[in-house]
């Protein structure tokens, strides 16, 4: 039986017709694995948005670089 479509509220533009969207369509790749990290809330504090803790970590990953490695 197919669904019939659904009356667009007041709202709803016409370039928001998702009537012919695709029920997760990402959520296999989504599943797989994605790129968040949750910080502790003391850190997040420290931290305006996530340039600032990508260049943190860039610089943190430059001085373990010029470290020797002990074994």
């Amino acid at each position: 039986m197919k669904k019939t479509p659904k009356q667009r509220g007041p709202s709803m533009r016409a370039e928001y017709d998702f009537s012919n969207g695709v029920r997760g369509k990402y959520a296999k790749r989504f599943k797989e694995g994605t790129n968040i990290v949750v910080l502790v809330p003391e850190v997040a504090e420290i931290f305006p948005d996530s340039a600032a803790v990508n260049d943190a970590l860039m610089a943190l990953v430059q001085i373990a670089k010029r470290q020797p490695r002990s074994k």
